[in-house]
């Protein structure tokens, strides 16, 4: 996507601007578990199912007679630590998690502070001063990013069978995870697991720079031009898995909840199973 590197740029002071206006929240005083041991009881039957987890993510208590085995608190961040399990999306739930993707508020905050810098820096641009070019700014903006979702997470990912997630490594050495995140820009997942060419990143690029030159104001649209363009997009790609592959680690040791962290993991770090109904 056009506003991946931007939106890299943009975390850290979109962070210090919201998190002490609205942004955190304490822990959620969920009910604590004592440090003591629970007081003796007979042993469960082994063939006891395992408890149902609670709600609130910490597990729920046996009864007097217990009937269940009692499960270990949940990690608060655990669904954002592992890649999707691989099961072969349709084109639908693929769409859906376009759709997703295009929605989500981070990524209107992204796209209205990306046409706000950008006029606010250049008046005098194709786009024009004041909040007319604000929303000429921010109207092309949008219609990139929906021309960009169409093709990169629908179309051409239903056509050759892509899984449109990005995988991370979460156990692995630093040099290969960094490793890992510039190869997945040309080589990614598909639905059976297996590795195959990213069509949707290599192919994708290309075909929305092409559709862009139709309508963004002020842009060359000679081949030269076109060819740096698009040289840029792939070269600057792998900020954008560096930050799928590595924020949530940094969200895992931070011991408050933090609102704009996870809004940010669910739209970039696309490690859970977005595209599941």
């Amino acid at each position: 996507m056009r506003k991946d590197w931007l939106r890299a740029l943009l975390l850290p002071a979109l962070l210090c601007a919201a998190i002490p206006a609205w942004a955190i929240q304490a822990q959620s005083p969920a009910p604590a578990l004592p440090d003591a041991p629970l007081p003796q009881r007979p042993a469960p039957h082994p063939a006891l199912p395992p408890c149902p987890a609670a709600s609130s993510g910490v597990s729920a208590q046996p009864a007097a007679a217990p009937t269940c085995k009692p499960q270990p608190p949940q990690n608060w961040f655990e669904r954002f630590l592992t890649g999707p399990e691989v099961k072969p999306l349709t084109p639908i739930e693929k769409a859906r998690l376009a759709a997703r993707n295009l929605l989500d508020p981070f990524n209107a905050l992204t796209i209205a502070g990306e046409a706000a810098i950008s006029v606010g820096s250049d008046s005098h641009s194709a786009y024009g001063p004041g909040m007319a070019g604000f929303g000429k700014n921010l109207g092309v903006s949008y219609t990139q990013d929906l021309t960009g979702e169409f093709f990169s997470t629908f179309l051409i990912p239903s056509l050759v069978h892509q899984d449109p997630h990005y995988h991370r490594m979460p156990n692995a050495s630093i040099p290969r995870r960094i490793g890992h995140a510039i190869v997945q820009v040309a080589w990614t997942q598909g639905d059976n697991g297996q590795g195959m060419v990213n069509y949707a990143d290599l192919a994708g690029a290309a075909i929305e720079d092409g559709i862009n030159n139709l309508y963004v104001p002020g842009r060359h649209t000679n081949l030269p031009s076109s060819a740096e363009r698009y040289g840029i997009g792939l070269a600057t790609a792998p900020i954008d898995n560096f930050v799928s592959e590595f924020l949530p680690d940094v969200a895992r040791h931070i011991h408050i909840q933090i609102v704009v962290i996870q809004r940010i993991i669910n739209q970039v770090a696309k490690t859970e199973n977005a595209g599941q109904p």
